[in-house]
């Protein structure tokens, strides 16, 4: 009967090497760029992918001391990687680095499919309360008529209102150019018609044939 490397290894796309540890074997597989680890133990057997995770777990860990974290958080002292492995061996857990660049590392017995999604749980949230700040634009012309203008403010006040930044350009075309910086005033009055929600984040000045000013959104104490 071949062996069981054997048999792995007549699977496209899969290296393998199989290590017996105890009552444990494990198998670990290189499939599509992740590395997966099998545990033979339990009836339904358990897969998990660290490839989406920068962490080192059980025979990555390979540090002379390291300081162990029990399944329940308790503190079991510092001892060698071998040592910890042993340790969550014999739990039947995994053994996870948690503070790579503590002095000596720290690791932690715990199972690592939960502790990878608690990670991922609180990613989440984090990128939730993360706020996008963009920069919307609003254009304007030297001769723009007062109803277009209310208009543009409106929009403006729209953009501030939602949290985002607003980029006020005033276009200038062929002869316009000769009163760019007696136009100037428009963009001063905009800003000044938004203070009551908006400050100044950038005054106006000259950017090719434009005139911009860059409004943020009043910080609220």
């Amino acid at each position: 009967m071949p062996s069981v490397v054997t048999m792995l290894k007549r699977i496209p796309c899969v290296s393998a090497f199989y290590m017996p540890r105890g009552v444990r074997t494990y198998i670990r597989i290189r499939q599509a760029g992740g590395a997966l680890r099998r545990d033979f133990t339990k009836p339904t057997g358990r897969c998990v992918n660290i490839s989406d995770i920068n962490v080192q777990i059980n025979e990555q860990i390979r540090d002379r001391e390291v300081r162990v974290i029990g399944a329940e958080g308790e503190q079991l002292g510092i001892m060698s990687a071998q040592e910890a492995q042993k340790l969550a061996h014999d739990a039947e857990l995994d053994l996870v680095k948690i503070a790579p660049t503590a002095n000596p590392p720290v690791v932690k017995i715990i199972d690592f499919s939960k502790y990878r999604y608690e990670l991922k749980r609180r990613e989440k949230e984090q990128k939730k309360k993360q706020r996008v700040i963009e920069v919307k634009e609003v254009r304007l012309s030297p001769n723009i008529d007062t109803n277009d203008l209310n208009t543009k403010m409106g929009a403006a006040r729209k953009f501030l209102e939602k949290g985002n930044k607003v980029k006020v350009n005033l276009r200038f075309r062929g002869r316009e150019m000769t009163r760019m910086m007696q136009s100037r005033y428009i963009l001063d009055d905009f800003a000044k018609e938004l203070s009551d929600i908006s400050q100044v984040d950038k005054p106006s000045k000259a950017e090719g044939r434009s005139l911009v000013i860059i409004l943020s959104p009043k910080k609220t104490v």
